[in-house]
């Protein structure tokens, strides 16, 4: 089945205070979806951020961002007022997010809500907690002792805190018992507004791309909760730590800094974390993209406090294992395979294994040195077409960057003698349609024709990340016209 769809993050809805959120624009952008034809809306991971902002990296692989919380929701069921969310400074440019302006004002005004809201009362908030107590438990525990702490990580916490002594738990919980009933509230009120979102873009014939990071984050509750699962030390600090090598973008490569797996431990349990991780996916999306499939076949590994990447090693994964495990535990899932960058024969072999479809970006197809598998002519039907992703920067801003030798091969390919900027998005969202990929995701700016100025995320920076957000009124009817008459032109309806 060809179908078509946008990407677009909750965080770039042109909701009111400061940040996108799950808000009456997102449910009209769900609307502009179904009118423009589309099949399909792409999203990244919703977990509440941390180091940098980023939703690669967060406090908990299974919570959600409160962040994304509609306040106006809360207004209307009286548990807040207009003038009071009104009242907190959450930036003033529509187009960009203030973090920390968010932060200083999203979690007061919360609690506000909390304390009004007799929630230990609620029935459905009760079955909530309960149904969810696996993962809730230790979230909301290390939420609360995190901030009781000033928010230092959990690797610099007293050792019998660190360690996590049952009776030094026990304290805590009994100490802290009022904030970690917030923070479970706080995902139940994630949980309850998502579920409705969702519900209604089905209805709507919209399927929902998840996104999941491959790593979690090493300050985040899932390490501390599960040691077992990853490569650390009988004081718990990492052994190794997950990156990508030496590349012609970076050459000190990419030192992310998540914890690696311990893929013995996992195997010994039948991938049973993983499996209730993939499987807890599907309570949220209808498609899962896996970050950084490669992982799977090997990994890279960093020796603990590098200061680069240069010093890692690749080591073996799990490989189709714990695929074939997943299938048997979860039958035929709908993933997505983001298995961008170098490829070895190994890799490619397990993707064609799983038989996920993997991904085709555009901007990487037009280097004039060599043959590319982004062009489309190489593509088969079992794989995703984009223009671009959060990663790279818009069709314009790319075609600004690109050498006269990359640009006269684009222009020779797409058979124009055109080369204005203004029309270059258009021109590569066509061929993206037209290709036989079963599935085409273009990024929202580049249906607005934004420049780089629009690019969400350039990896390996810090600071000025995850801040674009789409204006109100943006989509013009003559825009949504288009957009369907295209979809339908190509086949994709």
């Amino acid at each position: 089945m060809r179908r078509n769809g946008f990407l677009l993050p909750i965080s770039s809805l042109p909701s009111k205070y400061g940040i996108g959120s799950f808000s009456k624009e997102a449910y009209e952008f769900v609307d502009i979806l179904e009118e423009a034809g589309q099949k399909i809306w792409q999203i990244l991971p919703l977990g509440p951020t941390g180091y940098g902002d980023s939703p690669y990296q967060s406090f908990s692989t299974f919570a959600g961002n409160p962040y994304f919380i509609d306040l106006c929701e809360l207004i209307e069921e009286g548990l807040l007022s207009e003038d009071e969310c009104d009242s907190y400074d959450w930036g003033d440019d529509v187009e960009y997010i203030d973090y920390e302006k968010i932060y200083l004002s999203r979690f007061k005004i919360l609690k506000k809500a909390y304390k009004r809201s007799k929630i230990n009362e609620d029935k459905k908030f009760i079955a909530y907690c309960k149904y969810n107590k696996w993962w809730l438990e230790d979230y909301a525990l290390y939420m609360a002792i995190k901030d009781s702490l000033g928010g230092i990580s959990w690797l610099e916490w007293d050792e019998n805190l660190k360690l996590r002594d049952k009776k030094t738990l026990s304290k805590y919980s009994k100490k802290l018992n009022e904030e970690i009933t917030f923070y479970k509230y706080t995902q139940y009120l994630f949980s309850s507004q998502w579920n409705k979102l969702k519900v209604y873009a089905n209805k709507k014939g919209i399927s929902i791309i998840g996104d999941i990071p491959i790593y979690v984050a090493l300050d985040s509750a899932d390490t501390w909760a599960n040691p077992e699962l990853f490569q650390l030390d009988k004081d718990l600090n990492p052994i190794a730590v997950a990156g990508c090598p030496p590349d012609s973008f970076s050459e000190d490569g990419q030192l992310w800094g998540n914890p690696l797996y311990d893929w013995e431990y996992h195997k010994y349990t039948n991938y049973k974390w993983w499996i209730k991780r993939i499987k807890y996916c599907y309570n949220l999306y209808d498609i899962v993209r896996i970050d950084h499939f490669r992982g799977f076949d090997e990994y890279f590994s960093i020796p603990y406090k590098s200061k680069t990447a240069v010093n890692g090693t690749w080591e073996k994964g799990p490989g189709i294992e714990l695929f074939e495990q997943l299938k048997k535990e979860l039958g035929n899932v709908d993933i997505i395979a983001e298995d961008l960058g170098f490829l070895t024969e190994s890799v490619k072999k397990l993707l064609k294994d799983t038989d996920y479809p993997g991904m085709k970006i555009l901007q990487f197809a037009f280097d004039s040195r060599e043959e590319s598998d982004y062009l489309p002519h190489n593509y088969n039907k079992n794989c995703v077409v984009y223009t671009g992703t959060h990663d790279n920067s818009t069709v314009r801003g790319w075609y600004k960057e690109i050498d006269d030798l990359d640009k006269k091969m684009c222009m020779d390919y797409i058979n124009s003698d055109d080369s204005d900027e203004e029309n270059i998005s258009w021109d590569l969202i066509c061929i993206a349609m037209r290709s036989v990929a079963d599935t085409c995701v273009i990024p929202v700016q580049d249906f607005l024709g934004l420049d780089e100025s629009a690019r969400i995320n350039t990896p390996s920076t810090l600071g000025d990340n995850w801040k674009w957000r789409m204006t109100l009124g943006c989509f013009s009817q003559e825009l949504i016209d288009k957009i369907k008459r295209l979809t339908k032109i190509y086949g994709r309806i």
